[in-house]
């Protein structure tokens, strides 16, 4: 099972997404989602009014699990960006919810933002590069 990235769910909900993503997404068994994710979709598509939209991610998400932010997931994404920032790297808090959902759950986090996720100890992919 893959973590997908906001990223990728707003690229398949283009009107031409990328080839390669829409490839990699054809391939894909299992997905799921951070609950962040869904967040970020929801307001972006609400702030512009993008009902149509909105419904494809409707069905985009009854299709996929979506993982929540529980007290294992909320306690890695501080030690994470804790011990980044010890270390004078920056990271947003959604991104390390994102990361750290992925790693409690032993999954491969799929983003175009590969660099956001460096030193995270978890599995990125790519799906624009594939």
């Amino acid at each position: 099972m893959a973590l997908v990235d906001t990223n990728v769910i707003s690229e398949l909900l283009r009107r031409a997404p990328d080839a390669q993503v829409v490839r990699w997404f054809e391939q894909a068994r299992d997905v799921a989602v951070s609950v962040v994710t869904v967040d970020e979709i929801v307001f972006g598509l609400t702030r512009r009014a993008m009902h149509p939209l909105r419904e494809r991610f409707d069905a985009f998400l009854a299709a996929a699990q979506v993982l929540e932010i529980d007290a294992r997931v909320a306690r890695r994404a501080g030690e994470l960006r804790g011990s980044l920032a010890a270390r004078g790297i920056v990271r947003a808090q959604p991104d390390m919810l994102i990361a750290a959902t992925a790693q409690v759950h032993a999954l491969t986090l799929v983003t175009r933002n590969v660099r956001d996720f460096e030193h995270c100890g978890i599995a990125v992919m790519n799906p624009f590069g594939v």
